[in-house]
């Protein structure tokens, strides 16, 4: 078998729109086609041993054991593949169970799709899938558990931390929209202007100020006992001579933990003599110069949560520690305790595995013990100086036992330090009496606590503490999404989004927007390039300026990624046409169709898809959304126009020259043709057809229509504002256009807008691109052949596995059959192309520049009618 090529699905694609995290990988099973497992002997029985968990995959039997049914009847390889490598992520703690496998029209040629929790181990597991199939197709031995653990170490380097995580799905909970920023825990909750950010369990709200004095334990501590707060007596050490002055001012027995510690990293505690404080020094300044030393205070360790000054749960922590029975060794009985289902590798699970570090051997040494001695049956034997979850601490929940005067001083310490999210850890005998009466102390103030310990604590109620973040970042009545517009079809998506753009900047919004030649916001182009896949898209939501989008989308970045969105409002189908079929399992029609109807399958459900009812796929699309529909078109007297008006359905009609929104028997008038530039006096029809799209549009939009007609009688189609879409030079004896026409539906665009323009010698450049199928390259010369006097022929790009003579003659022989006497010449740069072509026009030429790098011939064109200028000026 051979894996062809593996991508990473992130949002609604061809596969599905509400599973958005899918491995799409193409496998070539080679000779395997012809083995289906009922004919590899011994194969049932060697899965089963391997993973014998594969029996609860129902698969289309629908009943337990279902995939083994599927083996023993016979299934292919990419079938199998399918579900080990969803079975071996749920081994690994990440449950996932969607799955679809396809045969594609290459004969053997399979597509292999699942879900996965984290990408990088969804990657993984896809080679690791085809591995383990090989390896149980050849009987040779394999290591599962190696797979496994390696899997679990990418989730725990990937994944969201647990407190993230828990606000991550709170937010999901409520519809709130999020992205990931890098590779860390900083988290983007909402888009645009809408936005919150988030790392950890520190917002973009919390003080920095605050966050600062938090670290700074010896300036907490300082202003805690400034304000009455009871704290444990100590100071900063920075040396033996600190260490000896301070603890013969506070006495034994003391905690030693660096100034800027956390997780208990360099803590000793309960030290009662020279050489374990001078020990523990050394040790905690591993982690900083600056030590405190404190007096240890025994009790319990208590944490309470402050968020948003309001007190939200409190838990009682307890150190890694095992109980002994008088029969097992130390290392033995944390073996056992390992054993516990709760406990998994780093955050899997509710509890963490026990480890043995040096903090383990030191606490055991001051025992008299080691790994290896045996407890007697009772004791506690603790483990960690601390009782961090992280290092395999427990937690009991006890929210509802806290004193009034104890929350009370728990909200006040939020305040004084100034964090919005606040954990307050404790020493103390209980939370019951107020600390001033039992003689506890507050002994750190954390920014950025964990949530883990309230979430799933090991004894009493779970605490949903991710609500009051959310709660506090999104109070009822703010929004989290911004409007979204977006926009996908064959031919018009440009034009339709950049004219969409603009209405939607004169109505005062700050527009963010992608298109095939680059990303702006509000008019400034930001990146240059074809920006229509899913990174452009989350680009222009991640702008913290941007009110409303307006997105191109491509079927490219559909097929590749995904979109970049969850959902939109508004979702534009321009056209179907031929364009890019043959590749990426895109044959014909029906198959581009199911890739551009991703678009209008995620619009939320009250809002709106608009459609091309002059186009027979896009009204076949029409047929099963769920959202509300409305169409375009360029006849009111269209079969299909004239039953949707009936049905009462909205629309914008192009009748009596005048673009028309209409429902049921009213219209409204938005803007005669003449009068809107794009259209070029109403002679580009296609022109005209964006132009309804983006109308209806903006109409859906809640713009009115006197703001609808300034847009489109503003909106003036020239390099700066449509480059590459009916750029027209007027030079003074000839015109030069420069156009994006790529295809043959778009060839036929400007066939119909030549044969409205008035000039005795068409002249046209025009080239193919190598990705395309013959037929499509040999009609595109047809057509060029009908509508152009001469034709000159350049193909220096775009050949992408094809030679520059095998386009050349797929070219001219599609201008061979246009029957039609026509002189050509080929001139291969694009660059001299166009300066022969002005250099040798004739009066009334008309030249027509079909550009796929359109920022090239605009300068091009434009150098030469400057030259021109400055001559009649000089002159």
């Amino acid at each position: 078998m051979e894996i062809l090529k593996i991508q990473a699905l992130r949002g609604p694609n061809i596969w599905s729109v509400r599973r958005k995290k899918l491995i799409q990988m193409r496998l070539d099973l080679q000779e395997l086609e012809e083995l289906p497992t009922n004919k590899i002997e011994g194969f049932r029985e060697r899965i089963e041993a391997m993973m014998p968990t594969l029996i609860e995959h129902r698969c289309s039997e629908g009943v337990r054991g279902g995939f083994f049914m599927r083996i023993e009847n016979g299934t292919w390889m990419g079938h199998v593949i399918e579900h080990i490598a969803l079975e071996i992520q749920t081994l690994a703690g990440m449950d996932t169970g969607f799955g679809r496998t396809r045969v594609t029209k290459t004969p053997g040629v399979y597509n292999v799709v699942f879900s996965y929790v984290e990408e990088s181990v969804g990657m993984f597991a896809a080679e690791a899938s085809v591995r383990i199939a090989q390896a149980l197709v050849d009987g040779t031995e394999y290591d599962l558990e190696a797979d496994i653990q390696r899997m679990r170490e990418i989730r725990e380097r990937v994944r969201l931390g647990p407190s993230t995580g828990s606000i991550v799905e709170e937010a999901v909970a409520r519809d709130i929209p999020w992205i990931r920023l890098g590779t860390n825990s900083l988290v983007q909750l909402g888009y645009g202007i809408n936005q919150m950010r988030f790392q950890a369990t520190i917002t973009c709200n919390t003080s920095n100020i605050a966050v600062d004095i938090a670290c700074d334990k010896e300036e907490t501590k300082k202003m805690l006992e400034n304000s009455s707060v009871p704290v444990a007596s100590g100071s900063i050490c920075v040396d033996e001579e600190d260490l000896v002055a301070t603890i013969n001012k506070i006495g034994y027995p003391i905690v030693i933990k660096p100034l800027g510690g956390n997780h208990g990293k360099g803590a000793s505690i309960n030290v009662t003599n020279f050489e374990d404080a001078k020990a523990g020094l050394e040790h905690a300044q591993k982690y900083g110069r600056r030590v405190i030393v404190e007096k240890f205070i025994t009790g319990h360790d208590f944490r309470i949560l402050v968020i948003n000054h309001k007190m939200v749960a409190a838990a009682q922590r307890v150190p890694a520690h095992v109980i002994g029975n008088g029969e097992n060794t130390v290392r033995e009985l944390i073996d056992t305790e390992n054993q516990d289902p709760r406990r998994g590798y780093g955050h899997e699970n509710v509890l963490t595995e026990i480890n043995i570090d040096r903090d383990s051997l030191d606490l055991l040494d001051k025992l008299g013990y080691t790994e290896e001695s045996v407890p007697k049956r009772g004791e506690i034997v603790y483990l960690k100086s601390t009782a961090n979850l992280s290092t395999g601490g427990t937690s009991i929940d006890v929210t509802d036992m806290i004193h009034p005067e104890n929350i009370f001083l728990a909200e006040r310490i939020s305040r004084i330090i100034g964090l919005d999210v606040c954990g307050i850890d404790i020493m103390a005998e209980n939370l019951t009496q107020p600390l001033q009466e039992n003689g506890g102390v507050i002994l750190e103030v954390n920014a950025a606590p964990g949530f883990r310990m309230h979430l799933a604590p090991s004894e009493g109620l779970p605490r949903n503490v991710a609500a009051p973040v959310i709660d506090m970042l999104y109070p009822p009545g703010k929004p989290s999404r911004i409007p979204i517009i977006a926009v996908t079809g064959t031919n018009g998506k440009t034009t339709t989004t950049r004219l969409l753009a603009h209405m939607v900047k004169n109505k005062g919004y700050r527009v963010g927007f992608t298109t095939s030649d680059g990303i702006y916001i509000q008019n400034h182009l930001l990146e240059k390039g074809d920006t229509t896949g899913p990174f452009s898209a989350e680009y222009i939501l991640k702008d913290p300026t941007v009110e409303f989008a307006v997105l191109e989308t491509a079927r490219g970045g559909i097929l590749r990624a995904g979109l970049g969105f969850s959902r939109c409002d508004i979702g534009i189908i321009t056209n179907i046409q031929e364009d890019h079929l043959g590749l990426n399992d895109i044959h014909d029609l029906e198959d581009l169709a199911k890739v551009k109807r991703v678009v209008v399958h995620s619009i939320k459900n009250d809002g709106w898809a608009i459609l091309n009812a002059d186009d027979e796929h896009c009204m076949k699309i029409s047929k099963d959304l769920e959202c509300n529909i409305a169409y375009f078109s360029m006849d009111e007297n269209q079969p299909h126009v004239q039953a949707l008006s009936k049905a009462g359905k909205t629309l914008a009609v192009f009748e009596n020259g005048y673009i028309t929104i209409k429902k049921g028997d009213w219209k409204i008038r938005i803007e005669r043709v003449t009068q809107v530039p794009i259209t070029v006096g109403g002679k580009a029809k296609f022109m005209i057809a964006n132009a309804l799209a983006a109308t209806l549009a903006g109409y859906l939009s809640g713009f009115n229509s006197e703001d609808l007609s300034l847009s489109l009688q503003t909106f003036i189609p020239s390099a700066a504002q449509t480059p590459g879409r009916l750029n027209i030079f007027n030079f003074k004896n000839f015109q030069v256009m420069i156009d994006f026409a790529h295809n043959p539906k778009g060839y036929m665009a400007i066939e119909d807008f030549l044969g409205n323009i008035d000039s005795p010698h068409k002249i046209g450049i025009i080239a193919g691109v190598g990705d395309r199928r013959d037929e499509d390259i040999k009609e595109c010369g047809r057509i060029a052949g009908r509508m152009f006097d001469h034709i000159i022929i350049r193909q220096e790009k775009h050949l992408r596995g094809r030679t520059e003579q095998e386009i050349i003659d797929l070219i001219l022989e599609g201008i061979h059959s246009s029957n039609k006497e026509i002189t050509y010449e080929i001139i291969p740069k694009e660059v001299e192309a166009i300066k022969h072509a002005i250099n040798n026009a004739k009066d009334g030429t008309f030249i027509t520049a079909l550009s796929d790098v359109v920022t090239n011939a605009i300068e091009i064109v434009q150098s030469y009618l400057d030259k021109e200028n400055e001559s009649v000026i000089s002159g």
